[in-house]
């Protein structure tokens, strides 16, 4: 198994992570796929083999559990496989006033958002940088460029992967290895649904996630540091740049505001 280039891709249960997974699978890495889901995992395992005739490995892991990131590092080694690529792709949000969310929710996302990210990325990356090879894709979002009122914890877990991924893209450039953060906007997955933000403005036209998937695996491959899907997007984080930091932030917080 050790002469095969590898991909871990978490969350890819769903979204954007099953696009990432099929686009992997098509150039012939192997794969570990991990989320909680297993049998959506065994089903998405079946049909890449049959399409791509990879070998694919399937770890169904609750990454809320800070043993988690240790387990998926330990079953890869046991299996003597050298992760070429680290997709950091689970995670999850909520909406709402910060005041009223669940404690305990708004917990376990900054624990799958910020910790599960750093821990994976800590324990993969230096054998990236030995080898001089590979890369970390985070899956970040547009939410990382200013304050999200009514989307508080997440805007800011996201804020944090955008920082981490711009910083270890340097840190990690001299030794040819590639990170690169993916920051959509909306995107039409399951993550509207659990986030309670499918009755708002900003995801009445959400985005489709093979595309989002496709444009993010091109700037990883490419190794740019951000990636941000679509030029409106693009050009409404240059345009927020020129204004006031209260501005964009007060925007954020009209499209995010439920509307009932």
């Amino acid at each position: 198994m050790v002469d095969r280039r590898w991909t871990i891709i978490t969350g890819a249960s769903s979204g954007i992570g099953v696009e990432l997974a099929r686009l992997f699978a098509a150039e012939g890495d192997g794969l570990v796929l991990v989320a909680r889901r297993r049998g959506r995992l065994d089903s998405l395992a079946a049909e890449l083999k049959a399409a791509h005739s990879v070998p694919i490995l399937v770890m169904d892991l609750d990454l809320f559990d800070e043993s988690s990131p240790q387990a998926l590092f330990d079953f890869v080694t046991g299996q003597e496989i050298e992760i070429h690529t680290l997709v950091n792709n689970a995670g999850f949000g909520l909406a709402g006033r910060f005041d009223v969310l669940p404690a305990d929710r708004l917990t376990e996302m900054v624990r799958l958002n910020v910790e599960a990210v750093t821990t994976l990325s800590r324990l993969f990356l230096p054998g990236m940088i030995e080898r001089r090879q590979g890369g970390i894709l985070n899956v970040a979002s547009m939410a990382s460029f200013q304050g999200g009122p009514y989307t508080a914890v997440y805007s800011a877990t996201k804020a944090f992967v955008l920082s981490l991924s711009e910083a270890l893209h340097e840190e990690a450039l001299p030794h040819g290895v590639a990170v690169s953060a993916l920051c959509p906007g909306p995107v039409a997955t399951e993550f509207g649904k659990v986030a309670h933000l499918e009755d708002t403005m900003l995801f009445k036209r959400a985005a489709n996630a093979a595309w989002v998937a496709r444009v993010g695996f091109a700037g990883y491959r490419a190794n740019k540091a951000i990636v941000i899907p679509g030029f409106f997007n693009t050009l409404g984080i240059l345009l927020g740049r020129l204004f006031p930091r209260a501005l964009p932030r007060k925007v954020a917080g009209r499209l995010h505001k439920l509307d009932h």
